[in-house]
């Protein structure tokens, strides 16, 4: 069954280089249909719904919808605040009082387990009402997708990165350190490998959180690599954890904190500096960096992929479809590939997406756990977009020494 009323989009949890597109492609389908009367964009989040911190997006311009959809990070802001049965009360309340018939909030499995609480409290009120989850995380950890927006433009970042980072320990060798983002899943620190070009070229050592991490056994992986070709550049994912399932971050604070949802708060530049410390004092290897890519990876203006790009915006405008099409009353947009390389966009309960998360596959790391396979290369290399280019090295050939 149809409804008629008005419509509210927000955004959650952390950005990305294009979830504006998301937005936008809402925005823009949203104001093709009579059914939706006003659309509100809620500032940060649900906070902003129960603030009553609204936007009107009814009639903004398609010129300054499309310079927003090319801006990265939220227009809208964030929160993390995960609502309970008292903010939903508070959130149904202004609802009412706006007439909202229709929700769609732009995020990850914390923001799709917002979305199902605030429709089992919508079902329980018996207020018709409609509310749809539009995919959003750079930790590609999103259950049933073969890939979330945003993953795609934070891949190429740390591709790139380590581009660059490669052809400086060619230059200058040492060792080299990269923390990249992922608390659970390792698909971010994976793509590290995506910008490798020739068979020594880094990253040499990949750790993820699939994977248990021991001290020991990532000094041998250094040694043997650093030995073989005097150089040596590590990803590590911030979320890696040793055999008991602690988090090697989480050990190095005195007080551990965390955030609304429960999450440890992780460590910052502080597990790059411990890995470093160690290789320093061990393996008596002086040149040794590392860098903690931080939020330069979720919303790097300059490296954005155009596939990425796209398919934020198709997910974005499919929530609005299928919220307005009379047949389903809430859902989460699910991304499937097609083929070598296409993708469809079908809809899912948002049960099978709301709190959980999706792991790196087996298939895609090596037996060893310190680097992926070419199964993982095959999968995310056409997530980078057309616009990525790999390095090029001088072939001519070396100079006799006069005798």
């Amino acid at each position: 069954m149809k409804i008629t009323g008005n419509a509210v989009i927000a955004q959650g949890g952390g950005p990305t280089a294009v979830i504006n597109q998301s937005l936008v492609g809402a925005v823009l389908e949203m104001q093709q249909h009579s059914e939706i009367t006003g659309i509100y964009g809620a500032l940060h989040g649900v906070k902003g719904i129960i603030d009553e911190d609204f936007i009107d997006l009814s009639f903004e311009t398609p010129g300054n919808l499309e310079a927003v959809a090319n801006t990265p990070c939220s227009a809208l802001f964030s929160t993390r605040d995960k609502p309970n049965a008292e903010y939903c009360e508070q959130i149904f309340k202004v609802f009412k009082k706006y007439n909202i018939r229709y929700f769609f909030y732009i995020g990850g499995n914390d923001s799709s387990d917002t979305v199902r609480i605030v429709n089992e409290y919508a079902e329980k009120e018996d207020y018709d009402f409609r509310a749809f989850h539009i995919p959003k995380t750079i930790d590609n950890d999103l259950e049933l997708n073969d890939h979330t927006p945003g993953y795609g433009s934070a891949a190429k970042f740390v591709a790139e990165a380590f581009m660059g980072a490669n052809l400086e320990t060619k230059a200058l060798p040492g060792i080299y350190i990269g923390v990249v983002m992922g608390r659970h899943a390792g698909f971010l620190t994976a793509a590290a490998a995506l910008g490798r070009t020739l068979p020594d070229d880094g990253p040499h050592l990949v750790y993820m959180p699939e994977r248990a991490f021991d001290i020991d056994e990532f000094l041998k992986d250094v040694k043997v690599v650093y030995e073989r070709l005097g150089r040596c550049l590590i990803a590590v994912s911030e979320g890696i954890i040793d055999k008991e399932g602690t988090l090697i971050a989480a050990k190095l604070k005195e007080n551990v904190t965390r955030d609304a949802h429960g999450n440890i708060e992780l460590a910052g530049g502080e597990l790059g500096e411990m890995l470093s410390k160690k290789i320093k004092e061990t393996l008596h290897i002086s040149r040794v960096r590392a860098d903690t890519f931080g939020y330069l990876q979720r919303s790097f203006a300059g490296t954005v992929s155009v596939t990425d790009q796209i398919e934020a915006r198709e997910a974005g405008a499919k929530a609005v479809i299928y919220g307005v099409s009379g047949h389903y009353k809430s859902g989460s947009i699910i991304i499937k590939r097609v083929g070598d390389y296409d993708v469809a966009y079908e809809l899912t309960d948002l049960a099978n997406i709301a709190a959980k998360t999706r792991h790196m596959p087996d298939s895609y790391i090596t037996k060893e756990g310190n680097q992926v396979t070419g199964a993982f290369m095959k999968y995310g290399f056409p997530l980078l977009g057309s616009t990525f280019k790999k390095t090029a090295t001088l072939k001519a050939q070396k100079v006799d020494k006069i005798k």
